[in-house]
């Protein structure tokens, strides 16, 4: 590889060139082009967004309780699972929902809306526990009504 070669692809790279693109370009090795760019710290270079700040919590979006960040994974919003889902049961608007569905209860027979799960029968705890215990007698009632 030649020092025109060398000077060429450490532009490419800080002007954000793929390695393919460099490749391709040059007509280099691939491996060659790698080699070359981890020996000179010209490595992958990985578009991450930066951090801004409404991206860094300090405190807890529910009740305001301080947080501490982790190094690794996501940041933190809230303090607590708690918190978490309070916020998000008084937020719920903006969350973006676009798969409800229209079925009817089981039990009761009214129409009722699900979000995101089309096989639900039920309205409600209430009905399914009505349903799910219902006396043998409400049964022969109900078979003697319909004959």
């Amino acid at each position: 590889m030649t020092n025109d070669q060398k000077e060429e692809i450490r532009k490419m790279r800080q002007d954000g060139k793929s390695y393919s693109q460099i490749i391709v370009s040059l007509g280099i090795n691939e491996n060659t082009v790698k080699a070359y760019c981890r020996r000179n710290n010209l490595g992958a270079t990985v578009n991450t967004k930066p951090k801004s700040e409404k991206e860094i919590y300090t405190s807890c979006k529910h009740c305001g309780k301080s947080l501490t960040q982790g190094t690794k994974g996501k940041p933190k919003k809230f303090c607590c699972d708690e918190c978490r889902r309070l916020w998000w049961k008084a937020n719920d608007i903006e969350h973006v929902k676009k798969t409800y569905y229209t079925l009817s209860c089981a039990e009761c027979g009214n129409k009722f809306e699900s979000y995101g799960n089309k096989s639900r029968k039920f309205c409600g705890h209430a009905c399914y526990i009505k349903y799910r215990f219902k006396k043998e007698e409400d049964l022969n009632d109900t078979a003697a009504v319909s004959t």
